[in-house]
């Protein structure tokens, strides 16, 4: 079973329909008792980070978050879903997230067309599950105004370019992250969930 946040964000319903699309049916958690007894975690996310931050504090879920991360189980985090992973973010001044992984969030460059929107090639950085059956350089769909620089390079699975090359993609164990949209990237979207389902039932 696959659970997916739901903590208010907008591509909530984008989500639990490719996840559908490729033989899941999954949960909706709104609160943490709602993914008790799940094999793997989705986090969607649009928007910003301080009413992420704070969507997710008052249910409850950020805790949810830290547990499950922090047991390895199976985790997947999208667009603002892979951000808060970090320590903090620029976006909205200085703003602090759930510091799973060291580094920080901060703004495209300036000058640079934000956001970054529409479809960009996701160069691999090393061998990652997700991208099982995806080839080299597929490109996949990007909404965002910020981006990810991990203190360790080494959790880095995929790359992009806009302006500046930045991580699209990273996994640490059992956790998973992108920075584009699978559910809006098309027949590679959708493998990336069906990569993930798939590592769940392991």
């Amino acid at each position: 079973m696959i659970s997916v946040i739901d903590y208010g964000a907008g591509n909530l319903r984008s989500v639990l329909s490719a996840l559908r699309a490729v033989g899941c049916e999954p949960r909706v958690a709104e609160t943490p008792r709602d993914a008790a007894g799940s094999t793997g975690l989705v986090l969607p996310g649009v928007g910003s980070a301080a009413d992420t931050m704070e969507n997710l504090r008052r249910s409850g879920l950020s805790d949810l978050i830290l547990d499950w991360i922090g047991s390895d189980k199976p985790f997947l985090g999208i667009c603002m879903g892979l951000q808060i992973l970090f320590a903090r973010s620029e976006e909205g001044g200085d703003q602090d997230c759930l510091s799973i992984l060291p580094g920080r969030v901060v703004r495209l460059p300036a000058g640079l067309k934000v956001p970054h929107m529409g479809w960009n090639q996701v160069r691999y950085s090393q061998s990652c599950l997700l991208f099982d059956g995806i080839p080299d350089g597929t490109n996949f769909y990007f909404v965002h105004s910020y981006y990810a620089i991990p203190d360790d390079s080494s959790i880095i699975t995929a790359r992009t370019d806009y302006g500046v090359d930045f991580c699209s993609a990273l996994a640490r164990g059992n956790l998973f992250a992108t920075q584009f949209h699978p559910e809006k990237s098309g027949p590679s979207g959708l493998q990336i969930y069906r990569n993930f389902i798939a590592h769940t039932r392991q």
